[in-house]
């Protein structure tokens, strides 16, 4: 069959498309599980059990602004725009901040400005003392350590207590990203961003197939 110039442009506009699809398809099966890096993390409920926050049951951002909450403003800034705005509005979601308690005055201003440009709903704020903040830290198990009760890291927390992240990560000596760096904004948007995307896909196919395997039992 000769190959005309109008054969050759639908090839080009319907089959390279469908090839297309079906390699991103093969590609999504080798991205869909988050590597866990800490089996259990602290819920906030444990430290203190008059909170109404908990990370069990929601896919959490969380991040230590400390006691210099001038300092850590512009990383929250970041995060705000780069993860929160695009995440928000999916149910089970959250950004979680800890605070020393005697910071509430700081915190308070600095909501009131992320309020002027944000729907505030998912934006958890939470003031703990300073024994507390550390357990909590401490609990990440990373290799990684607070100043003054600031970490210019955020992290993600699975539906299951779980610290979530990157076992092959080549920006890194150990090669294990444990946290993202919120100062960066390059790496909020091309790798926490993504991450978090494919912790919502996992959760979505386990979902979905948990609907498939109830119908056929109800087909049974």
């Amino acid at each position: 069959m000769k190959i005309t110039k109008k054969r050759l442009v639908l090839v080009i506009l319907f089959i390279c498309p469908l090839l297309f699809f079906l390699i991103l398809s093969m590609g999504v099966v080798n991205w869909t599980k988050l590597p866990v890096l800490t089996e259990r993390v602290l819920d906030i409920q444990q430290l203190d059990s008059t909170k109404q926050i908990s990370f069990k049951g929601n896919i959490s951002i969380l991040c230590f602004v400390g006691n210099d909450i001038e300092m850590a403003k512009g990383g929250v800034f970041n995060v705000n725009q780069k993860i929160y705005k695009d995440f928000y509005g999916y149910q089970a979601f959250q950004a979680v901040a800890i605070y020393p308690i005697s910071r509430q005055s700081q915190i308070t201003e600095l909501q009131k400005k992320l309020g002027q440009f944000t729907d505030m709903t998912k934006w958890k704020f939470v003031g703990l003392s300073n024994k507390q903040i550390t357990t909590l830290f401490k609990s990440l198990n990373t290799n990684k350590t607070l100043t003054d009760g600031y970490s210019n890291l955020i992290f993600i927390i699975d539906k299951d207590l779980k610290l979530r992240g990157r076992k092959n990560d080549s920006d890194k000596s150990t090669d294990l990203l444990y946290g993202y760096n919120m100062n960066s904004v390059g790496e909020l948007g091309d790798k926490m961003e993504d991450d978090v995307k494919v912790l919502l896909y996992e959760y979505r196919a386990a979902f979905k197939n948990k609907k498939k395997a109830d119908r056929k039992k109800i087909e049974l």
